[in-house]
């Protein structure tokens, strides 16, 4: 029997404490006159399997590391070629063991051989790091400089002694685990290095230590405070406010106030003896008031998204540009806020935040997620040997952005349970900063904030919040303080894949309830990862994709971008429902109703035009002319008199509102919100379908065929085999779809998984039995019971065939039969043509695809494309592609040959050059191939998407039950191209 040795001090990696040798954390500026120098570039680089595999010999001047690899830096090792990235969602990809980590540890060994500028002057200096993951051990011509962690914070070290004018030798020792992990389960791929910046930054003599902007303003009077305290002292000029002060002491002015629509900065500067520092100073109040989250006196809405840092190629080293092209992304989609999940950004992303104007709640870097899965045992945030580690964090966090405007809200983390480490941490932010509130979402009591936060809660539940009724605390006390917050959704909407829906639905509980300030749509961006497939196609990857033993599969692809920045429908759709005015019609009156839902802006900047369309092309346009109204208010504006109809077809008005100007976010003419609404609104009822001429006799011909007009059918199961002498599959009924994202459900909530109820009930594999065929008069009739093996569901199911000229109609009536529990996936018509009628006309929504809880960003109108690019590329293939509102669809060959599709009432259309089958079989965007037939969706009614992924079901007016249906289609042969279309301008 062997004895374990006894237990030596921990390894530097495993110590709970934050580490040693930085210097106390501070602001962070981006410029000065203080000279700085780039350390990025090209570095040596060693990897080696464990944190003792090598010695410390290669921090030592002399080394040679000729034959190490060259890595850029920033950047993630494992996406340079060295090791791979590894995701999961919840569970440590390591034993639960704190704060020990496995012997196999990935480390990473980083040289850089540097000069100093001719003109560096000497003195003192500072080593910066913005971001290095998890663990790092530093080393400046051979002196140790110290140990740090927290990946996404910064870290200083003193090294102006250390310097030479020439051969610097900048040594860093990375460890991939240490007992920072286990603060750092953050959903995302878990990816080591050094991949922010790493700067070298002169501190002449008197050059400023720390400083700290405080900027008030009073909404009564426009009177606004600002008081710079500065170490060492020195004096502020803000020249447009003509202010010349000294640091440390108060001064009132007259000012224009800073908000996140309208992001007034005063250029201002800070100098002391040694430095002299560039500032933008922005006035604004943040304070809870009678239960509401108030800017400037104002009740603010959050129309906000979750923003991890991404890129697939990168990581999470996300270049200037990028940050800049985010923002811009979110200000011209009516975003304004955003939730720095789960750790603080780059801090130049925050300076863009302040110019352009987006409310930030920035979270520290901070969860512990993964103890949940061990009954929250040994949870870091309740064992006092790791809080200074989390006071750590929360003071590098506020100290480097204390001076942004735009950070109105501090956030302690993200789901780490409960415990006395969150509560120091909040304690130490008051003493800070007491004029931000706090914020947490994972103590439900909500002990230790200012904002009750709330993850995932369903309508039903956010409406008894908005009324202060939610279920009651056991503590009296705790329960009326929590009652008396305002109310915020840290996370909701979730956006993995097709989805999310019921975003509208949340929308109006907001407006509905002052207590309900919005929230954050989870997530910005798919963190999918680039690859090619072996011929050179792209795809991106997700988890599962490199090996790892635990992942969390597509988990990680969640986003409102796909991961190359194109926006998805779901970010058009968020756009529409959070639109800052609302245009209500009023048809038979010839008026519209305009109301400013911004919080601060008034519509000055704002011009609003017309279009009057007849079967989707133009009539007339023009302006309308409505008042700079201020938030909040409303005015009736009248239409201008139209004509009446002249017959073309349906009669729609569209109003929109665009930019009058150009802005720092976007140029004049950028559209920011709309409204549509028919002059005689449609009837959504079945109608029968206009057959003009007179009705053809169906007759039998040889081979087993019934002909009926151009159709010729199967006669003994009445199937439609060609039209007009064009060979097609179908059209046979369909309840199918490829399971979406949100189908699939939560694997912690398996009786929610729709995916697996289908399955479970066989709706993937429907059969047809021909029950009778009928050829009498003027139709084909063909009675079908379409349903599921080893089941006594079905679906009876009458096809009223019927031809007049070269048209041919189907009319469907559709009875459910059984007990049926489930909602359909869809409901309607599939059926296979040739491929090369690829060019599609339309009349109907558009121009993206809608769903029904998807359809807010839908316009009627006539468009046109190619098959191609009606397909979504969810990085996980899944229904996708779907277009409302049909009224009728022309599908062509280049030759302008094709068929015409007519629906009673509007239908949805989806259109693939692959099949349902295919895409529920594909698991990258790669394994879909054109399979040679185009196939046709004429959908009568589509199952809602909802956000269950993660969020709520479908909600009840958006499920598809099974229940009597009648529709109808016409089908025509196309012979010359039609004429061209009129096509709404696509939502930028």
């Amino acid at each position: 029997m062997h004895e374990a040795p006894p237990a030596g001090p921990l390894p530097y990696y495993e110590d709970p404490s934050p580490g040693t040798g930085a210097l106390p954390p501070r602001a962070w500026w981006a410029h000065s006159d203080a000279r700085r120098v780039n350390l990025g570039g090209a570095w040596r680089f060693r990897l080696s399997a464990s944190a003792g595999a090598e010695d410390e010999s290669f921090a030592r001047p002399g080394f040679d590391a000729s034959r190490w690899d060259v890595l850029p830096v920033p950047c993630h090792w494992p996406l340079q070629g060295h090791g791979m990235p590894a995701y999961t969602n919840v569970r440590y990809p390591f034993p639960v063991d704190p704060p020990h980590v496995p012997t196999e540890n990935p480390t990473g060994d980083h040289l850089r051989h540097f000069d100093l500028p001719d003109d560096w002057p000497g003195g003192a200096a500072v080593l910066r790091f913005d971001g290095v993951e998890s663990c790092a051990r530093v080393w400046l011509n051979g002196a140790e400089l110290g140990v740090f962690k927290g990946s996404r914070l910064p870290a200083e070290f003193e090294v102006g002694e250390l310097l030479r004018p020439r051969g610097n030798v900048l040594a860093v020792r990375v460890h991939q685990w240490s007992s920072g992990s286990y603060l750092e389960d953050q959903d995302m791929w878990w990816l080591p290095g050094i991949f922010r910046d790493v700067t070298l930054i002169e501190r002449p003599e008197g050059s400023v230590t720390d400083f700290f902007v405080h900027c008030g303003y009073d909404h009564t009077n426009g009177l606004g405070t600002l008081r710079v305290d500065c170490e060492p002292r020195g004096t502020v000029t803000v020249p447009e406010l003509g202010l010349d002060i000294p640091t440390g002491e108060p001064v009132i002015v007259p000012v224009e106030p800073w908000s996140a629509e309208v992001p007034r900065l005063y250029d201002a500067e800070l100098a002391t003896e040694g430095e002299r520092i560039p500032l933008r100073i922005g006035f604004r109040t943040v304070a809870v008031e009678d239960g509401v989250l108030k800017v400037n006196g104002r009740r603010i809405l959050l129309r906000g998204v979750n923003r991890h840092e991404f890129d697939p190629d990168h990581g999470r080293t996300v270049d200037p540009e990028t940050m800049r092209r985010d923002v811009l992304l979110m200000k011209r989609h009516n975003i304004n806020a955003v939730r720095t999940s789960h750790y603080p950004p780059q801090p130049a992303f925050l300076e863009l935040c302040d110019e352009l104007g987006l409310w930030v709640l920035d979270e520290c870097d901070l969860e512990t997620h993964g103890f949940e899965e061990v009954g929250w045992r040994g949870n870091p945030v309740d064992d006092e040997r790791w809080t200074p580690a989390l006071l750590d964090r929360a003071a590098r966090m506020v100290e480097r952005d204390k001076n942004h405007p735009s950070v109105i809200m501090w956030s302690l983390g993200n789901e780490c349970g409960t415990g006395r480490g969150l509560s120091a941490m909040a304690a130490w932010i008051r003493e800070r900063d007491a004029v931000r509130p706090i914020h947490y979402e994972g103590d439900l009591s909500s002990a230790d904030v200012d904002v009750y936060s709330r993850m995932y809660a369903d309508h039903a539940e956010c409406e008894r919040i908005g009324r202060r009724e939610e279920h009651p605390l056991e503590d009296a006390a705790l329960d009326a303080r929590r009652r008396a917050m305002p109310f915020v959704l840290c996370e909701y909407g979730h956006a993995m894949g097709n989805g999310p829906g019921g975003l509208g639905e949340y929308q109006a509980i907001f407006h509905a309830h002052e207590r309900c300030q919005g929230g954050f749509v989870w997530e910005w961006i798919d963190h999918g990862l680039r690859r090619r497939t072996a011929d050179g196609r792209s795809y991106f990857a997700y988890g599962g994709d490199f090996g790892e033993e635990l992942h969390d599969g597509n988990f990680v692809c969640d986003g409102l971008l796909f991961p190359d920045r194109t926006p998805s429908p779901g970010l058009v759709e968020l756009k529409k429902v959070v639109e800052p005015v609302r245009i209500e019609a009023d048809a038979r009156r010839g008026t519209v109703t305009v109301t400013n839902l911004h919080d601060f802006a008034d519509l000055s900047g704002l011009s609003f035009g017309w279009v009057y369309e007849e079967g989707g092309e133009v009539s007339d346009e023009g302006r309308l002319k409505v008042p700079a109204l201020a938030p909040g208010e409303s005015a009736v504006v009248e239409l201008p008199l139209m004509p009446r109809a002249t017959g073309r077809g349906e009669a729609l008005w569209t109003v929109r509102a665009v930019l009058a100007e150009d802005t720092a976010w976007a140029p004049a003419g950028h559209e920011v919100a709309w409204s549509q609404f028919a002059v005689d609104p449609v009837v959504r009822g079945a109608r029968s379908v206009a057959r003009p001429g007179k009705p053809h006799a169906p007759r039998r011909a040889e081979g087993g065929m019934v002909v009926l007009g151009p159709g010729v059918f199967d006669a003994s199961t009445g199937v439609l085999r060609y039209f007009n002498g064009i060979q097609v599959t179908g059209p046979a009924l369909d309840v199918w779809r490829a399971p979406i994202d949100n189908d699939r459900g939560m694997d912690w909530y398996p009786q929610g998984q729709l995916d697996r109820q289908w399955r479970a009930s066989g709706l993937h594999r429907m059969r047809h039995r021909v029950v009778r065929v009928t050829v009498g008069g003027d139709t084909l009739t063909v009675v079908t019971r379409v349903a599921p093996a080893a089941s006594d569901l079905g679906l009876r199911t009458v096809s009223t065939w019927s031809s007049t000229g070269d048209r041919l109609t189907v009319a469907v009536d559709v009875t459910p039969e059984g007990e049926w529990t489930l909602p359909l996936p869809r409901l309607g018509l599939r059926m296979g043509v040739c491929p090369t009628m690829d060019q599609v006309d339309w009349f109907g929504g558009g121009p993206g695809e809608a769903y029904p809880d998807t359809r807010a960003a839908s316009r009627i109108g006539r468009y046109r494309s190619d098959v191609d690019a009606l397909q979504t590329p969810y990085v996980r293939p899944q229904e996708n592609g779907a277009r409302a509102d049909v009224r009728w669809a022309e599908l062509r060959r280049v030759d302008g040959s094709g068929l015409r599709i007519d629906g009673t009432p509007p239908f949805w259309m989806t259109l693939r050059p692959w099949s349902t089958e295919e895409l529920d079989a594909a698991e990258h965007t790669h394994d879909l191939v054109p399979s040679g037939t185009l196939w046709v969706h004429l959908d009568h009614a589509l199952h809602g998407v909802g956000s269950h992924a993660c969020g709520p079901e479908v909600l009840p007016e958006f499920r598809l039950a099974a229940a009597p249906a009648t529709f109808a289609f016409t089908f025509t042969a196309l012979g010359d191209p039609g004429a061209p279309l009129h096509t709404l301008p696509e939502p930028s």
